[in-house]
């Protein structure tokens, strides 16, 4: 991550003083925080004392494959968006590791409180990806029964989903079941008062979840360190459960510590906080422009880590894939690419007046006046294109 330093402020010239000298705030002194690792960005094995995995062959391969087709479905559905056919997506591009070796450590008694970019732990949990689309094309407000795989609906407010897995996990508790529960967030999200109240109550009243942030580094347009002053896994201490580091583009790590603090909640000893370190690689959302705020050297070198290649590498390293292997994985995902296009197609064009329905109960004046303004604004571009169709030559 390049850390961009903070740059002094000008000070002020007041009358008949001297010119005061710049200050810095001090930033406190911290080592390199310890990363739980298992495969490096090379695709060598590593042993970690505290974190161990044991996967066959065909489990290795699983991951593996789970990681490629839920790239490709991101990737689809990215480019749905830009022709037109969704209203906004946000994509998981880069945090595939993350969320397949958090998502494939879990139960299928466990609960998951997603954000609004778990379509990795959706993946996992066996929510039909074309199910997730209907939302951001405005169709409905959310395709799939969370009681059917314990993967709650997409949760847009920031932060909000932490307090609701939390208060489940206390319920969990009190049913006496050895289930456990998992909230999904971001680095941005770590700074909304809603996720430190669920630390709270999650410590207080000992809760078996597992709180799950996704560090990509980005919060929208603001870099992590503009947001804390120490690692995001050392905020937990303050609140009296362990906090830990994983390499979040290590999807071997991911599903090692993610297990590990699973079955530490059903044990009765309360939450953990797991931050996987990663990378967004691409926009925060289809409306966002990445270019603005961080310069290409830094994600050149988030390329490098890459948490498909590194597994690939590992099994190719290792003789646990063939050719064979990857190119069935690729005509799947070219499969997987058409079904999500013509599902998406199918889909109903959103009303977009059904806004201004359910504002009040009964109707209001002014819901109405604004309901007519935004018809005839529609319109408007109606008659542009019938004016535009009409005319003689043009461009």
């Amino acid at each position: 991550m390049t850390v961009e330093s903070t740059a002094a402020r000008k000070p002020r010239r007041t009358s008949g003083t001297k010119r005061a000298s710049a200050k810095r705030t001090p930033q406190p002194k911290t080592s390199e925080p310890p990363l739980v690792q298992l495969l490096t960005p090379e695709g060598e094995r590593v042993e970690h004392p505290d974190y161990a995995v044991d996967l066959t062959p065909e489990e290795l391969r699983g991951l593996y494959r789970d990681m490629v087709l839920t790239r490709r479905f991101d990737a689809e559905a990215t480019a749905l968006q830009r022709q037109g056919e969704l209203g906004l997506w946000a994509s998981l591009l880069g945090q595939e590791a993350a969320q397949i070796g958090s998502g494939r450590a879990l139960r299928d008694d466990d609960y998951v409180f997603p954000t609004y970019r778990e379509h990795g732990v959706a993946w996992c949990r066996g929510v039909d990806p074309t199910n997730l689309l209907g939302m951001f094309r405005g169709v409905n407000h959310g395709g799939w029964d969370p009681a059917t795989n314990n993967f709650h609906l997409y949760t847009i407010v920031i932060g909000s989903q932490t307090l609701h897995a939390t208060g489940y996990a206390m319920g969990v508790a009190k049913d006496g079941a050895d289930s456990a529960v998992i909230a999904y967030f971001g680095d941005g999200a770590s700074s909304q008062g809603d996720v430190a109240e669920s630390f709270t109550f999650s410590a207080v009243y000992n809760a078996p979840v597992v709180f799950f942030c996704q560090n990509n580094q980005w919060a929208i347009s603001e870099p992590t360190e503009k947001q804390t002053r120490v690692p995001l896994y050392q905020r937990a201490q303050g609140f009296g459960f362990p906090g830990v580091r994983v390499d979040g583009n290590d999807v071997l790590a991911c599903l090692a510590v993610t297990r590990s603090a699973l079955e530490r909640a059903r044990r009765g000893e309360g939450p953990t906080l797991v931050e996987a370190f990663t990378y967004r690689m691409g926009a925060h959302t289809t409306s966002d422009d990445p270019t603005k705020y961080r310069a290409d050297e830094e994600t050149e070198s988030w390329q490098a880590k890459d948490p498909i290649l590194r597994l690939r590498r590992y099994l190719e390293r290792q003789g646990l894939a063939d050719e064979a292997f990857f190119a069935a994985l690729e005509e799947e995902s070219e499969t997987l690419g058409k079904r999500v296009r013509d599902v998406v197609r199918a889909m109903p064009q959103p009303d977009s007046l059904a806004i201004f329905d359910h504002v009040y109960a009964d109707g209001h004046a002014l819901v109405d006046e604004e309901r007519a303004q935004f018809t005839a604004y529609q319109a408007s571009f109606e008659d542009a294109a019938g004016e535009g169709n009409g005319s003689e030559g043009g461009n």
